[in-house]
């Protein structure tokens, strides 16, 4: 059950209320400083580099996949703390890790994870660290970047439309 100060874990649900309406510009900059420490760590780890992509999808080296098996573990340990300890949000709200959607043959994940499976292939880099990329001078990216919005876009026309 949801209380007053609990928060969804949900990226299709936006939350907003009047009691984080003044916190959010403070908490907007620990997640800007967050991600730029993120984005340098990647340029450091070698992560964002076509090669290094290209090595993996070629099953030429582990790098990579140490990276997404350390990434995958990271994130099991944080939810079953969040769980265990009912952790609390940055602004004090209760995070609440809502139950997966099943599918029939869990099919919306499969299409998206070949969509997007896809789109790394071919473009060489995760849609991810795209701005650590052009932060770190990497220009040609840019038309990804603009190819991201305009799918971002697309998907918002046709979503009221899709089977969610």
């Amino acid at each position: 059950m949801l209380g007053p100060h609990s928060a969804v874990v949900d990226p299709e649900t936006p939350i907003a209320s009047a009691s984080t309406a003044g916190t959010r510009d403070v908490g907007g900059a620990y997640f800007v400083l967050a991600g730029t420490l993120l984005g340098i760590l990647f340029v450091k780890a070698e992560v964002l580099t076509w090669y290094r992509i290209q090595e993996m999808f070629r099953f030429q080296s582990f790098h990579m996949y140490g990276v997404i098996a350390g990434a995958l573990a990271t994130a099991m340990a944080g939810l079953q703390l969040i769980r265990r300890f009912q952790l609390r949000s940055w602004n004090g709200q209760t995070i609440v890790v809502p139950a997966k959607l099943h599918t029939p043959l869990g099919i919306r994940y499969w299409a998206g994870g070949a969509i997007f499976g896809l789109g790394w292939g071919l473009l060489g880099a995760c849609p991810g660290p795209m701005f650590a990329l052009l932060g770190a001078g990497v220009t040609a990216i840019t038309v990804a970047i603009l190819g991201a919005m305009a799918g971002t876009w697309v998907y918002a026309l046709l979503q009221p439309r899709l089977p969610h």
